[in-house]
């Protein structure tokens, strides 16, 4: 059962991100406050849910939470400031957006940056653990899938919208014969050594 707070003192946001170990496209983050009273029996961690609940729950929480933000960051920014610095910015992006501001931030992961002069904890597998951090696994997941179904179309030789841009078999046989895109991010190892040594 997934606890609604962390605390009951200040207002609470819950942060979480999508496509950290993907070779393409952005990383994506949500932000999400939910009201006291809000219950759901469906909302999980965004990997442990089909695509369809994922889906119908973006609907609910995007209605019913008392504010949300996502937020996405782009291939250049990642190589340039490497994947930990790029999800932690995606997360701050998507509070800014938050129409209500959050008195204290409840993270997913154990790394963080203070954003602003808010309190934060920061939970290892949070989004199993707290509503607000579910609901923002769910919309950053369901944010980052649009987005990789839209530049799908554009290369469908990847066959983003399947995989995502996660490593796959399939997604690197492609780079292995078409090469990389303007999407693929060129700071990770996008193919496994072709030759490896046993020293």
């Amino acid at each position: 059962m997934l606890q609604l707070n962390f605390q009951n003192k200040y207002l609470e946001c819950g942060t979480d991100e999508a496509g950290r170990g993907c070779l393409a496209g952005p990383v994506t983050a949500a932000a999400v406050i939910l009201p006291a009273d809000f219950h759901n029996d469906i909302l999980n961690d965004s990997k442990l849910l089909t695509s369809k609940k994922r889906e119908l729950l973006e609907v609910i929480l995007k209605k019913e939470s008392l504010s949300y933000g996502v937020s996405h960051v782009e291939m250049e920014t990642i190589d340039e400031i490497n994947i930990l610095n790029a999800s932690i910015l995606a997360m701050h992006q998507s509070i800014d957006q938050l129409t209500s501001r959050p008195e204290f931030i409840l993270v997913d992961g154990n790394k963080f940056k203070p954003y602003q002069n808010l309190k934060h904890e920061c939970i290892v597998k949070g989004d199993s653990k707290f509503l607000s951090i579910a609901a923002a696994s769910i919309i950053a997941k369901t944010a980052r899938d649009a987005f990789m179904k839209k530049i799908d179309q554009e290369y469908p030789m990847y066959e983003w919208a399947k995989n995502k841009g996660y490593p796959t078999k399939a997604h690197r046989a492609a780079i292995r014969k078409y090469g990389v895109t303007k999407y693929h991010r060129k700071s990770f190892r996008l193919l496994p050594n072709q030759l490896e040594l046993n020293l």
